[in-house]
């Protein structure tokens, strides 16, 4: 069998990019957390929060350690795999990536390690300051990053000069139609992400019976977080939708299994099998009119299908399609969660649920689920284009041979899978140490007064010093 060596170039990046999102979606809101975190405990003095703080600084180093190192290969992969690509639109996106290590990498570079070692070495505001800085640079970095990807999906401010890009307007490169948008939604991503991390974990530490105080803020803030979030996040995704209907109304019809070239009152479809070879849907389970009531705000609303473009410029409708499914009902289930979380909470029974502390323990790798669904919807939908309407992904596809492709892909496979395997060890690892004890913690809480506690430590050294 011949071997296509543009395919294969795909699937290669597509496997980098998904093993990377995993950690910078769980990095995100595990640096919020740690600020809030430690916020807490300097405004109320309660050691679980410096307890909540100290423990999941480890696995957020682990993590952020995880998405620099697959992150790296990504920039090169456009130079080697998509080399014309660079070529056409360097001079939008090369900037914009620039940014973001300007601004945001180099920012959380350098306090990381103030976050990380500074508690005995720095003041405690200095250290809260510095933590606050990683977590807004992690913001940041998301900034620059969806920017350069939403301008991909819905590209504005330039102009093309002898089939190369040029920027017209650096805010409408930027802040493109779908970028607000989208940054909000992977945000609000991020920090479920990490809010069910962070609920799950606290879940099985009670079903264990260890850490009860620890354990039980630290569930008990992760339910709120998330019956905040996840209705928030349902909102902004169907503003999302919204967006999306309007500038990338393919993508949409993939997403509801919608084939006809225009359709009035379009069903809610529950479940089928996109068929494309045939252009139609196999055993649908449907709710009438609702796609239109959902996309329109109309039950006889009209929705454009996927007959009204060519098949050529048409995605892959059936990875679209389920990962939207997927997306959506784990995001509902996160939604059920948090409402039986309160109310548990009223019925005072939260933390002694054993069917409610399962199902947090099963829901631990929901977020990063979720991401990697909509991720696929985004990036798949938008094929057959790079830059959605102007570059097509087979026009700047490297010519490599597919055997060089074909082992680049099984050496990032292999790698990547060990990476995988060697963090789950060590994340397992560090959940069954557990937090550190309050004889631990009252000794770092004398060492964040660092300046004052290192001063007092010299002079005493300097007397003992001169008296003998």
């Amino acid at each position: 069998m011949d071997l296509d060596s543009a395919m294969l170039s795909r699937i290669q990046f597509a496997f980098t990019i998904s093993f990377h999102i995993i950690f910078p979606a769980i990095t995100i809101g595990l640096a919020t957390a740690i600020a809030i975190w430690e916020g807490l405990w300097l405004k109320t003095r309660n050691p679980v929060y410096f307890q909540l703080a100290k423990f999941w600084i480890k696995p957020f180093a682990i993590t952020f350690g995880m998405g620099v190192v697959s992150g790296i290969v990504l920039s090169y992969e456009f130079g080697t795999n998509f080399s014309k690509f660079s070529e056409l639109v360097g001079p939008v996106l090369g900037p914009l990536l620039a940014y973001e290590v300007l601004t945001a990498f180099f920012l959380e570079a350098g306090f990381l390690g103030v976050m990380l070692f500074g508690w005995q070495r720095v003041g405690e505001k200095l250290h809260y300051f510095a933590t606050c800085v990683v977590a807004v640079g992690t913001w940041i970095s998301s900034f620059w990053i969806i920017a350069a990807n939403s301008w991909m999906q819905t590209p504005a401010g330039h102009k093309i000069v002898d089939g190369r890009f040029e920027v017209e307007s650096w805010m409408e490169v930027i802040f493109n139609p779908s970028m607000p948008y989208r940054l909000t939604h992977m945000l609000l991503a991020a920090m479920l992400t990490a809010t069910f991390v962070i609920g799950g974990v606290s879940a099985w530490y009670l079903r264990k019976n260890r850490d009860v105080a620890f354990a039980r803020k630290g569930l008990s803030m992760a339910l709120w977080a998330a019956l905040v979030l996840a209705p928030l996040q349902l909102m902004v995704g169907d503003a999302h939708g919204l967006n999306t209907k309007e500038h990338q109304p393919v993508k949409i019809a993939a997403m509801e299994g919608i084939w006809p070239a225009t359709e009035t009152g379009a069903p809610l479809l529950l479940f089928a099998i996109p068929d494309m070879e045939n252009e139609t849907n196999h055993f649908e389970i449907k709710v009438p009119k609702v796609a239109s009531l959902i996309l329109t705000h109309s039950l006889d609303g009209e929705l454009q299908g996927l007959k009204s473009v060519p098949a050529e410029d048409r995605p892959y409708v059936p990875l679209i399609f389920f990962s939207f499914r997927i997306m959506v009902g784990l995001g509902m289930l996160m939604i059920a969660a948090a409402v039986w979380g309160l109310w548990l909470r009223r019925k005072g029974g939260t933390f002694e649920s054993k069917p409610f502390l399962l199902l947090m323990n099963m829901m631990i790798p929901a977020g990063v689920i979720c991401t990697l669904a909509g991720w696929y919807v985004t990036e798949v939908g938008r094929q057959p284009w790079l830059v959605h309407g102007l570059v097509r992904t087979m026009e700047v596809v490297t010519p490599l041979p597919a055997e060089r492709v074909l082992f680049s892909l099984t050496l990032f496979v292999l790698t990547y899978s060990t990476l995988l395997l060697v963090y789950l060890y060590f994340m397992a690892k560090l959940v069954r140490k557990g937090p550190p004890n309050m004889a631990t913690l009252e000794q770092h809480m004398i060492g964040v007064n660092a300046p004052s506690f290192a001063l007092e430590w010299v002079k005493k050294l300097q007397r003992d010093v001169v008296e003998k």
